[in-house]
């Protein structure tokens, strides 16, 4: 059995947040390997990339999830006994239960929705712009997912909802005002929809069947019992959360389009490189860094030792910017999945393995579906310009985005 490469430094947070996407990637690249072990959160850790690594990691004999997110990142981002915590029978009855919201005819009435919000706001950027187009994009998403969810959302509480919601997603990573900002979005999102599962459970809020707040509000653990309130809240929140953050992929999009001009034509009208083209985008650029375990019982993997309780981390970042698996990872090349059969292990910005028995994202299909959507909106409903700005990303900050938020400009509606 050999030791583990350590990273020579005796503890690696504030090395890990200065260094952001590149933490893992760039100490594997120096110790010339996939695997090696630091200690983060005054924790040893092992950390991992690359494809079979990411089919170690989702191995769900070998590895639990429950106590692997540092609590900083539950009492903001997931929130506090949601289904990335769960293992065995009570991840799967969770699971299955979000899984059946994730219908073909589902995403497609949630595309709609999307669809409609974001042609209805194209006279207000016409008029009004310059426009922010993350901050437009996260508002069209929080109305079309409440609206498909079943939540009600008054106009005047768009903004107060869509800035909680950022606010869950920037904290984890973040220390100071920041973090405790993401801490209080949380409590006060949490509240807000309990009280509507209340209203759901007693009736007096109806709620569409087959709704995301409906289906979650009824459902049963898997030994009978209905969810306790404030944990329905989280898994409402599970599916609103993760479909407004789908407004930096967006950003993404229109940055990738900007950057390579010559994808609008390839793109406009022809599903399957719009197709391709989301897909790099989803590889291309940073979304979530890493996915957290804790070995179930110790192993022995590649002649290297996985102790019982270890943390384990997965860069999904580095996994994606893999050269074996992804050959000139710097470069933006959608051409690379054309043909491509697909692989749950090596294309991982939402995780990886099943998403019916695993811990991958229930919304990545949601995901795909709404990109396509905007880069056909993008390139095909409106013309713009985009104006002078700052749109540098900088991997060290997490999550990443352009400063400016992408300016869009002189926007004219086009079909």
């Amino acid at each position: 059995m050999s030791a583990i490469p350590t990273d020579r430094s005796p503890e690696s947070t504030l090395a890990f947040l200065r260094a952001g996407y590149r933490f893992v990637g760039d100490r594997c690249d120096r110790y010339g390997t996939d695997i090696f072990q630091t200690r983060l959160l005054l924790e040893p850790t092992i950390c991992l990339r690359g494809r079979p690594a990411a089919e170690l990691f989702y191995d769900n004999d070998r590895f639990i999830r429950h106590g692997a997110m540092p609590m900083r990142g539950q009492r903001t981002l997931t929130g506090v006994g949601g289904v990335q915590g769960l293992d065995g029978d009570a991840h799967r009855a969770r699971k299955a239960m979000l899984m059946s919201i994730m219908t073909p005819a589902g995403i497609r009435h949630l595309g709609q929705l999307f669809d409609d919000e974001w042609r209805a706001r194209i006279p207000a950027w016409a008029e009004h712009g310059p426009v922010v187009l993350y901050d437009e994009v996260a508002r069209i998403l929080i109305r079309a997912v409440c609206a498909w969810a079943g939540v009600p959302l008054a106009d005047a509480d768009v903004a107060r909802r869509t800035n909680e919601l950022h606010a869950m997603i920037e904290a984890p990573t973040a220390f100071g005002p920041r973090h405790w900002r993401g801490v209080l979005a949380r409590r006060r999102a949490e509240r807000w929809i309990a009280n509507l599962v209340g209203r759901v459970r007693t009736g007096a809020l109806p709620a569409p069947e087959g709704s995301a707040l409906r289906v979650i509000a009824g459902h049963r653990d898997e030994q009978g019992r209905p969810l306790p309130g404030r944990i329905a809240a989280v898994e409402v929140l599970n599916i609103l959360r993760p479909t407004v953050a789908i407004d930096r992929f967006v950003v993404f999009a229109a940055l990738a389009l900007h950057d390579h001009p010559d994808w609008r034509d390839r793109v406009r009208g022809d599903d399957t490189a719009t197709g391709n083209f989301v897909q790099e985008v989803r590889r291309y650029y940073p979304f979530f860094p890493v996915a957290a375990a804790r070995v179930r019982r110790s192993f022995e993997w590649r002649g290297y030792p996985f102790p019982q309780g270890r943390r384990v981390l997965l860069d999904l970042y580095a996994t994606n910017h893999h050269p074996e698996l992804w050959p000139e990872p710097e470069r933006f090349r959608p051409e690379r999945f054309a043909g491509w059969p697909g692989d749950a292990f090596s294309l991982v910005p939402q995780g990886g393995g099943d998403h019916f028995t695993g811990h991958r994202c229930a919304g990545e299909w949601i995901t795909i579906e709404l990109m396509k959507r905007a880069v056909a909106n993008l390139t095909g409903a409106m013309s713009y310009q985009v104006p002078p700005q700052n749109l540098a990303l900088d991997l060290g900050r997490m999550p990443a985005l352009p400063p400016s938020g992408l300016l869009i400009d002189a926007v004219r509606r086009t079909g």
